[in-house]
């Protein structure tokens, strides 16, 4: 029988004990009382701050330079804007529309076995799995990056091994405490990019202690730029390498439907975050790429040698090079050690993910059945140990640019978060199927249903080209470089693919 309303208005009342009594046909209690399980701990607030603030890393504050070098202002933000509204938005909607009513602690891969085939849940969850744990080491070499700008004479190692072992620790309290730790840095990195923001909106307007009103004078050089070829073929290459870089700064819902299982009341709390998606996306992510293309040319010389050179942190920040341009000398090192946040937070934020990933890998029998292990607190302790000691890999740094480091990292998770986000749509498409069959609506979102065969179109002319810039990534940087995939066409392959 059909809902009149939809599950909103009949989960209004239903608390986070009455859904695990709804989903808990499938044996898990036997499950629970031997190995323990994690906890519902996490509050809204938690949620809505990890949702918005909590894949704003290092990417928006420091990487993004690059691409505004190489593809222009106008380019960035219509970038942005295609990767953000065309795909992000609606594939939101739709893990929503699932999680909500399956809040799962398997997350979405799990379902992606019930709606799809096991074989995808399977290869969705071990591909998500390659694709966190290498963003927790894309965060941590970005502490060692961000440092470098204050010290350049330690060894890079000792920076990664600090950043370790706060998320570590901040890892293995009761979700509740990682809840409140995510949501004051989520805050805290909410509250720099509205800052940066607003300085940008003052000095354009001639606040700054030149008194120099250059509105959009930064444009000057360009609002796009060719890449790879002339013309028009070239500047539609920029503007796709802006698409392909959002890729990865842009984080999809994963580390909600990851929460799913730990979240308190998640028919109502999901669907609520739900709602905010497109202002984030329009409110940080838009404006504050068009913020950066303001205050910063993207022809800077300063700009252009930091790249060239490999600067760490702020110096190679446009945020940083833009303000510094204005004669604002106090700032910069307030926002490199705002920029280390970010990293830190988000090297918490996908620990705690990826950790998650394996647990629900566990508990669907795809993985080793002592991963199942819990402590009083909730916590999947082998879980994050595992995942700790995969992570030490970025300790690369130490016989490598912490610099270029970061950029492997970049390269190798972004495919395979591609790859992922591309699983979670289709899934959505089986989910819509069997909802339509029972007459269901769960969360009524009027994008979901029409947008999602869009977006997957679009994430699958995204894969061949990140899989082509990947590979000659691979190619040109570790083929004389100390990696594990050097020398190994093997190697190579699956570490690009994300298997």
């Amino acid at each position: 029988m059909k809902t009149e309303d939809g599950i909103n208005a009949v989960e209004s009342r239903v608390d986070g004990s009455q859904v695990d009594v709804g989903l808990k046909n499938d044996g898990s209690d036997g499950m629970a009382a031997k190995y323990g399980e994690t906890h519902r701990g996490l509050k809204p607030r938690h949620v809505h701050l990890m949702a918005i603030g909590g894949s704003i890393g290092v990417g928006l504050w420091v990487g993004i330079g690059s691409v505004l070098s190489k593809a222009g202002p106008l380019s960035l933000i219509l970038g942005y804007a295609f990767w953000g509204c065309f795909f992000i938005w609606p594939l939101y909607l739709c893990v929503a529309e699932m999680c909500a009513y399956l809040p799962v602690r398997g997350s979405i891969f799990t379902l992606a076995a019930r709606f799809v085939d096991p074989a995808v849940g399977f290869a969705m969850g071990w591909t998500y799995f390659f694709a966190s744990t290498m963003l927790v080491c894309v965060e941590y070499s970005a502490v060692a990056t961000v440092m470098q700008y204050w010290d350049r004479d330690t060894n890079p190692a000792a920076w990664i091994a600090m950043a370790m072992v706060v998320c570590f620790l901040l890892n293995v309290v009761a979700v509740r405490w990682f809840g409140e730790s995510e949501f004051i840095m989520a805050s805290t990195k909410v509250l720099l990019l509205l800052g940066l923001v607003l300085i940008t909106l003052i000095t354009m307007s001639g606040g700054n202690p030149q008194g120099d009103a250059y509105g959009f004078r930064n444009w000057g050089a360009g609002a796009m730029h060719s890449y790879y070829a002339e013309g028009g073929t070239g500047r539609l290459l920029g503007w796709w390498s802006v698409v392909i870089y959002a890729g990865f700064t842009i984080a999809g819902p994963d580390m909600i439907a990851l929460a799913a299982g730990e979240i308190q009341n998640p028919r109502r709390t999901i669907p609520r975050v739900a709602q905010l998606i497109f202002y984030r996306i329009v409110g940080f992510y838009v404006v504050g790429v068009l913020a950066v293309g303001i205050i910063c040319s993207s022809r800077d010389p300063r700009l252009v040698g930091a790249i060239k050179n490999g600067e760490p942190g702020a110096a190679a920040s446009p945020w940083v090079i833009g303000i510094e341009n204005l004669g604002i000398g106090f700032l910069p090192h307030l926002i490199n050690a705002l920029i280390m946040l970010s990293g830190w937070s988000c090297g918490n934020a996908y620990l705690y993910s990826s950790s998650r990933t394996l647990y629900g890998l566990a508990r669907s029998g795809q993985a080793p059945a002592i991963l199942l292990k819990c402590t009083k607190a909730g916590v999947p302790i082998y879980c994050v140990l595992v995942v700790s000691a995969i992570t030490c890999i970025t300790f690369l740094v130490s016989s490598n640019s912490a610099v270029e480091v970061f950029f492997w990292f970049v390269d190798l998770t972004t495919t395979a978060l591609i790859a992922t986000y591309t699983f979670m749509l289709v899934t959505y498409l089986g989910f819509y199927r069997a909802r339509k069959a029972q007459g269901l609506a769960p969360l009524r979102s009027w994008s979901s249903e029409s947008a999602s065969p869009c977006s997957v179109c679009a994430s699958r002319l995204m894969l061949p080209t990140k899989w082509t810039s990947s590979r000659s990534m691979l190619e040109a940087r570790w083929r004389s470089s100390a990696s594990p995939c050097s020398g190994d066409d093997a190697w190579r392959d699956a570490a690009t693919l994300g298997v």
